[in-house]
């Protein structure tokens, strides 16, 4: 490249072409030996053959070439190596899981409890009460607060901070902003986020609790601040230590810790501005009145017990995410370019979709089941994909990786249960306002 063009152009690609040549004294042109034995480079390595160690000397020569590709397209042409027919395979997929759950939900909300909203309003036209079965039998228990109201309601606001900071990085890589060569940005957008919008959690936390009536608000508070980020932030200091232990050169140092700590402590400020506004504003009105004394809950049918329903109402949630799951570990694992944003942003709308379907029809199961406990399990159906999503990393882990040493599938497994706990505080608070949303309105009728 000419001097004064060294300043003007840019590197937009580059083609290896390796070659290996045979050479010795005797069948040889002296060309070649003179031109292998003028541009060697580094040392030479000397191999056996024959008994005898021979010499081999290694030598490149770069040749620039003018190219037409502008800079912004430079990685086009390592991004279209990439079959996007799977993609699209998997967008067909969760439709069809999308357009399952919706006739299921469809079908709930146009037959069943159009029946039974007509049968309530004939029973009050003709001045008989008749007797009340299945969700309506609850109606002076729906509304009980739940056990643990704090931990419920921390978990629920963490859940909808980390969707807010998913939909703005999702909105960053979208119009471009997140280049697939730098994930260094990724990971600072995100922390940055993180402690912007506490101020989310710290709303959405107290908006609740204020809705369970709590009264320990320096408990919400503390755990507000502390429970998710100190159990996320201890996974990431213990994984820190064992990259330092092993000499790594992504180990991140103390002096970094310790200044990033600093950044976080913004947070708290940012959380309490958020608890304190939602403090003011008035309580979510609901449209019942809590009975005194609780109502026995009947048993069960084996289905529909908590733990078998919790974890089949994850299936379906997962199975809308599974196969576009695969390209980002292995973008993650494999070093492979993740870059079609447009299609993870539709998988992220079928995910948000499938969670709150899911959890309004099993929430509806359970209440005509004449069980009332649905804030808990509400969070925890729509939250059992990350369950699933461990189950895959696992199998992901001896099926397509080679990871050799305790401290490598160490790093590995902690890294994926962190990201199966921010996947499940995610997913679990889109099904709690899902079937927060359907509780509400089911309800709105009035019972006498």
């Amino acid at each position: 490249m000419p001097d004064e063009d060294k300043v003007k152009k840019t590197v937009v690609g580059f083609e290896v072409i390796p070659a290996s040549i045979a050479y010795n004294s005797a069948n040889d042109t002296e060309a070649v030996q003179r031109q292998c034995k003028e541009t060697p480079i580094g040392p030479h390595l000397y191999l056996p053959e024959n008994g005898e160690n021979i010499p081999v000397t290694f030598t490149y020569s770069v040749t620039w070439v003018n190219s037409s590709i502008p800079w912004a397209s430079r990685w086009d042409i390592y991004l279209t190596m990439t079959d996007n027919q799977i993609h699209w395979f998997a967008i067909i997929n969760s439709i069809i899981v999308v357009l399952f759950l919706t006739i299921m939900v469809a079908m709930i909300l146009a037959r069943a409890l159009h029946k039974d909203f007509l049968n309530l309003r004939d029973m009050q036209d003709g001045d008989d009460v008749g007797e009340e079965f299945g969700w309506k039998m609850v109606h002076g228990d729906v509304f009980r607060p739940p056990i643990n109201p704090a931990l419920l309601a921390v978990s629920v606001g963490t859940g909808i901070q980390y969707l807010s900071i998913t939909i703005v990085v999702m909105a960053f890589a979208l119009v471009g902003l997140l280049s697939p060569d730098n994930r260094g940005v990724l990971i600072e957008s995100f922390l940055y986020l993180l402690v912007f919008m506490s101020c989310i959690c710290g709303y959405f936390s107290a908006r609740n609790y204020k809705l369970y009536n709590g009264t320990n608000w320096k408990k919400l508070i503390l755990m507000a601040l502390f429970l998710y980020p100190g159990i996320l932030g201890a996974i990431f200091i213990v994984l820190n230590i064992v990259l330092w232990e092993e000499h790594a050169s992504s180990e991140v140092k103390f002096t970094t810790l310790f200044e990033m700590s600093f950044w976080f402590s913004l947070t708290i400020p940012l959380s309490l501005a958020g608890t304190f506004f939602a403090y003011k504003k008035p309580k979510t009105e609901v449209p019942l009145k809590v009975h005194q004394i609780p109502r026995q809950i009947p048993d069960q049918e084996w289905y529909l017990k908590p733990a078998v329903s919790i974890f089949i109402g994850g299936i379906l949630p997962f199975g809308a995410i599974f196969i576009e799951l695969y390209f980002i570990m292995s973008s993650i694992w494999l070093h492979l370019f993740y870059y079609l944003f447009g299609f993870l942003f539709l998988v992220l709308v079928f995910l948000v979709v499938t969670c709150a379907e899911i959890s309004i029809v099993m929430c509806y199961f359970q209440l005509c089941s004449e069980d009332y406990n649905w804030w808990w399990r509400s969070f925890l159906t729509s939250g059992a994909p990350a369950f699933y999503m461990f189950l895959y990393s696992v199998f992901y882990y001896f099926s397509r990786l080679t990871i050799i040493g305790f401290a490598s599938g160490l790093l590995y497994f902690g890294y994926t249960l962190m990201m199966c706990t921010f996947f499940f505080l995610l997913t679990g608070a889109i099904g709690y306002y899902a079937c927060l949303w359907f509780v509400i309105k089911i309800y709105s009728e009035k019972f006498e």
